[in-house]
């Protein structure tokens, strides 16, 4: 069988448990080389330890992959450098970057206390910001340098910053500025060979225990949609090199199930070629909501 990511160097973060567990264990298993990069902290966010990283790491070589570990606070700028710095000290280089890391605070808008909001921001906003930073820059110089790698970015959204979810302000927010970010990173960075998309996963793992509390129990036969190790084949592909075509992208994935979101775009429009009065917009924006196409639901209302 052939292995879609050979020779590929990949670092995974929050790859110690969930998700970020079963894409680096695909990585390696499609034949590329990945930096295990875990925190090992509790689901809120909180301790360190390197065991889960440790394990993964571990258990690819067992299967007779090439992996190390990485303990760095990837929401951290100096961390985050290092981390890049490792992929390419141990391999040679970087190919890959598939930012998962991230914890949940849940509170309902009202209750959300001002470090819990940048706790959330912060591991998941600027931990995505801080590798893919340190990452562009290095494709960057190779590609200035004649040695342009075809290099790929996998960012993790999700439906809450899609749709929002009713309990998960925070939460949200952050997932949808990923999901921006995704955006203007694949236009900025794809003139030195790089694609940038993102993943909207739906799997059971510590930080979705209570949204998937009825689907916990994997099914007595069949198929277990809701396992995280579903997820990985996309990732897998979109990290190799026959993704080259694809950019710009967010794509939700649950199960069996590929879905192509499409976001915010130009809707009804009137131009009335000067200033409203304030007393007409009412009217107007009634009038062309009519025309537009109804949001969906946000999850948990």
């Amino acid at each position: 069988m052939s292995q879609i990511c050979a020779g590929r160097i990949a670092v995974v973060t929050g790859a110690g448990r969930g998700l970020g567990r079963e894409h680096a264990l695909e990585l390696a298993r499609q034949g590329a080389k990945v930096v295990v990069n875990d925190l090992g902290a509790a689901a809120d966010g909180v301790g360190s330890s390197g065991d889960p990283a440790n394990e993964v790491v571990a258990l690819i070589r067992s299967e007779g992959g090439k992996a190390v570990a990485n303990g760095d606070d990837v929401a951290d700028f100096a961390g985050a450098r290092q981390l890049v710095e490792q992929a390419i000290g141990e391999f040679g280089g970087l190919d890959v970057l598939v930012n998962n890391a991230g914890f949940l605070r849940d509170r309902m808008l009202v209750n959300t206390a001002e470090d819990e909001w940048d706790a959330v921001i912060r591991v998941h906003l600027k931990g995505h910001f801080a590798p893919l930073r340190h990452a562009a820059a290095y494709w960057r110089s190779e590609a200035k340098e004649g040695r342009q790698r075809e290099a790929r970015v996998i960012n993790t959204s999700s439906g809450a910053g899609l749709q929002g979810s009713v309990g998960q302000a925070t939460y949200s927010a952050a997932k949808a500025g990923i999901a921006g970010l995704t955006l203007v990173a694949a236009q900025e960075l794809g003139r030195y060979g790089v694609r940038v998309n993102a993943i909207a996963p739906a799997a059971r793992t510590r930080m979705t225990e209570t949204a998937f509390a009825d689907t916990m129990a994997a099914p007595e036969s069949g198929f277990d949609a809701m396992s995280p190790s579903n997820v990985a084949p996309v990732v897998a592909w979109l990290a190799s090199t026959d993704s080259g075509d694809v950019t710009g992208r967010l794509i939700e994935v649950e199960g069996g199930r590929i879905c192509i979101e499409e976001g915010w775009r130009h809707g009804p429009v009137l131009d009335i070629g000067r200033r409203w009065d304030p007393a007409d917009v009412g009217g107007a924006v009634r009038d062309l909501l009519t025309q537009a196409a109804t949001p969906e639901p946000v999850y948990g209302a």
